[in-house]
């Protein structure tokens, strides 16, 4: 892949976006730009110094998300064109929701990463992957693990290897297969609230490693919103449910959204 640095004059919308508290609430925002070569390769346009400060500044400094390279601030930073343009060709993200994707998908996503800093060589399956998420930010964020991303949905996964490849992941692969066929074994489990934590908790529970090296102990991070005393009742003496209002003031994150962890 290779990334241009351009003016970012030519993207005023998109630096409005980034500036902005809450990304994407401009409706005559253009898209950042990505070009299509013959060879099916990408080139991305990204927009730099004030755009991609005021993203990194505002959605992770703020955050203390990470310490980011500038590989990763470019990563992220294309994330947006990318989706707007696969998503208007497969529609893998509410078209409703499309401007608030940094908000309510990529720091949604990276939610995980305020619970545990995965350590170098974990291996991590996100299952019910969708378009990318919580997968592919993470995988920007831990580019010394290993993620493998699976859906039952191929045209979801056309989506993932696309977006990935574009903006050059290494660390990350993703496969059309349903969990029950998910045959490897990983440190942890990673999902969106895909279905009901029981029935996840069977499916899964063949593929964690007996052995951690992390310092949280190997399990299953999901996101997930809602009540969910029922849907946790199995599990409420070894689970743990932290607010997602804990890491993020933003005011999406306060809607009845979580963070469940349940060791393996």
């Amino acid at each position: 892949m290779e990334i241009l640095e351009a003016d970012t004059t030519q993207y005023s919308g998109i630096i409005k976006i980034f500036k902005e508290v809450k990304l994407g609430l401009s409706e005559n925002a253009s898209p950042l730009s990505s070009v299509l070569t013959s060879r099916g390769n990408y080139t991305l346009f990204v927009p730099t110094n004030e755009a991609l400060k005021a993203f990194i500044h505002d959605k992770l400094e703020v955050n203390s998300i990470d310490e980011l390279t500038d590989e990763q601030k470019k990563q992220f930073a294309a994330l947006d064109g990318l989706y707007r343009d696969w998503n208007a060709k497969i529609n893998v993200i509410s078209r409703k929701d499309i401007d608030n994707l940094y908000e309510h998908h990529v720091l949604h996503s990276l939610a995980i990463a305020k619970a545990i800093n995965f350590r170098p060589g974990s291996e991590i399956l996100d299952f019910g992957c969708g378009g990318g998420f919580p997968g592919i930010p993470l995988a920007i964020l831990f580019p010394e693990c290993k993620f493998k991303l699976i859906d039952g949905t191929g045209k979801k996964i056309k989506v993932c290897n696309e977006v990935a490849g574009a903006i050059g992941l290494k660390n990350l692969v993703a496969e059309h297969l349903r969990g029950e066929d998910e045959k490897g074994k990983y440190d942890f489990v990673v999902s969106r609230a895909v279905m009901q934590l029981p029935d996840l908790m069977k499916i899964i529970k063949k593929n964690f490693k007996k052995a951690g090296q992390n310092a949280l102990p190997n399990g299953l991070l999901c996101l997930k919103g809602g009540n969910l005393k029922e849907e946790l009742k199995q599990y409420y003496k070894i689970s743990e449910i932290t607010p997602l209002s804990t890491f993020f003031d933003e005011e999406w994150f306060s809607q009845d959204k979580q963070l469940v962890y349940v060791p393996a």
